[in-house]
């Protein structure tokens, strides 16, 4: 179904070939994963499949792309679309329409289809995908899970032979992502042609029929998934593990801070709910005691919410907040609590590397020969001159993190710092939590990863939260399905 014969690509104003002499196939029934280290061509591989390279991204294509036998040069990339369902890393991206329904009936309207036809495609894709209690809800209420099932829903709706998943497990709690591999292994009964880009691999293990390794745009490595078993070949190219414990079962719970600890950040009688929307929190207790804890609680449960209730982003309707012992007023919150935001685009202002490190540490009072430890620790030497805008997803994610470190906060937040990135940078980033933790600062952070929690969490802060506790809940919903929370809070 899909097919590389012998193909370069190089973008336009390039030199350098993004991807060189790739050969390989997945045929109806087959998922291939691709893996590597961040840069290594994963995502050109991905455009060449679907037709965004060349048809979107210009450039210079040698060797041949097949999809369904045909090469992607001589069809229109719509006729290519019909075929190859594309998921991308951020669903929000390639949403049209306001509503969840509405997005599910969006192609199909497009396309010319009979309403009473559109209507049930619209109840199966509900019903494949459990979504049906948000069927009404707004695109932008959804949690990242969420939005991940509204667009696969929405993609397989259409038919496609083939189908395409960017990262599919970097924001995905590990019961959703389950729930994906499950999936993915019915479609390939169902005859479907999977090719999956994803550094994360344990989830795919029974599922995947074959591996690809890239490295420097070339395909080093190529076999089935237990070629991955070899501690050798994942260090070789910078792997994430095979295997992966889950150490929400270990982590003890973050409990209500003991008398005479003032160190950390604490709330207590927090009370919030968005305009018009239940209450999230009620009259809650939380304590956050130096080191590194993890937020953790299935996709919905008020994870990112809290956080930003707890620097300020926003206003609790109740609540009495301290820092290390000392009462602070919620509106000083931020000025003094870090914050590493899921999506780093929002936090990159500069127009070169260098000056985002300049600024980070000139409101903290520190002298600029700092910078060059600080690219060092996040391996971003070589970038110091570039555009922010121009570096990969994980370059940013590295960036926004080590803008954070330059200000040394006793009080550091991270949103899924490690979502998309590879196995050596996901450990730099532990490393570097480590470190931090080691100085009496209390990090929060908020995670789906396994792997990072294994490496650098000690204790656990579990969402949702009881009404009127001074300790948290053990893991687990406590909502049905028809009262589903987003990550913004909202009932959706």
């Amino acid at each position: 179904m899909i097919r590389f014969e012998n193909v370069t690509y190089t973008y336009p104003f390039r030199e350098t070939p993004a991807v060189s002499e790739i050969s390989f196939e997945v045929k109806p029934g087959e998922l291939v994963l691709c893996t590597g280290a961040s840069g290594c061509g994963k995502s050109t591989l991905m455009r060449l499949a679907n037709g965004l390279c060349p048809h979107y991204f210009q450039g210079t294509l040698e060797g041949r792309v097949l999809i369904g036998g045909e090469p992607t040069g001589a069809r229109p990339i719509n006729a290519i679309a019909r075929e190859v369902g594309t998921l991308f890393q951020d669903p929000e991206q390639q949403f049209f329409a306001l509503n969840v329904e509405d997005e599910l009936a969006f192609a199909h309207e497009w396309q010319g289809v009979a309403p009473e036809t559109i209507a049930a495609k619209i109840e199966a894709a509900a019903r494949a995908f459990r979504i049906g209690p948000i069927l009404s809800s707004s695109i932008h209420e959804l949690s990242e899970g969420q939005k991940q099932k509204v667009g696969l829903a929405s993609i397989l709706s259409q038919g496609p032979k083939a189908l395409i998943l960017d990262e599919p497990s970097a924001n995905l709690d590990p019961e959703a992502t389950d729930d994906l591999a499950r999936k993915l292994v019915e479609l390939k009964a169902q005859g479907m042609a999977i090719l999956v880009v994803d550094h994360r691999l344990y989830w795919l293990e029974g599922v995947a029929d074959r591996v690809l390794v890239m490295r420097e745009g070339r395909i080093a490595e190529r076999g089935g998934f237990a070629a991955l078993y070899g501690d050798g070949l994942r260090e070789r190219y910078g792997l994430r593990a095979a295997r992966v414990d889950d150490p929400r079962k270990s982590l003890p719970d973050c409990a209500a801070e003991p008398e005479g600890n003032r160190s950390g950040l604490s709330v207590s009688g927090l009370r919030f709910a968005y305009s018009g929307k239940p209450l999230l929190f009620d009259d809650a207790d939380v304590s956050v005691p130096a080191g590194v804890t993890a937020l953790v609680g299935d996709n919905g449960t008020g994870k990112t919410t809290l956080a930003r209730l707890l620097t300020g982003l926003n206003a609790a309707q109740a609540g009495r907040f301290a820092i290390g012992g000392r009462s602070v007023p919620a509106a000083k919150l931020l000025s003094k609590v870090g914050i590493v935001l899921q999506n780093a685009d929002h936090q990159l202002h500069m127009k070169t590397v260098r000056q985002e490190l300049e600024v980070g540490l000139s409101l903290a009072g520190r002298d600029a020969d700092d910078v060059p430890g600080l690219l060092e620790l996040f391996a971003l030497e070589g970038l110091a001159d570039r555009h922010p805008q121009s570096l990969s997803g994980g370059e940013k994610q590295r960036l926004v993190i080590a803008c954070a470190f330059a200000k040394r906060p006793d009080v550091l937040i991270l949103d899924e710092p490690t979502s998309g990135l590879d196995g050596r940078n996901m450990r730099r980033i532990a490393d570097a939590l480590d470190q931090l933790a080691r100085r009496g600062a209390c990090v929060l952070v908020i995670t789906h990863d396994l792997e990072l929690m294994g490496l650098s969490c000690t204790r656990a802060l579990r969402l949702p939260l009881k009404p009127g506790r001074t300790e948290p809940l053990p893991n687990g919903r406590t909502k049905d399905d028809g009262d589903m929370l987003s990550d913004d809070g909202n009932a959706a």
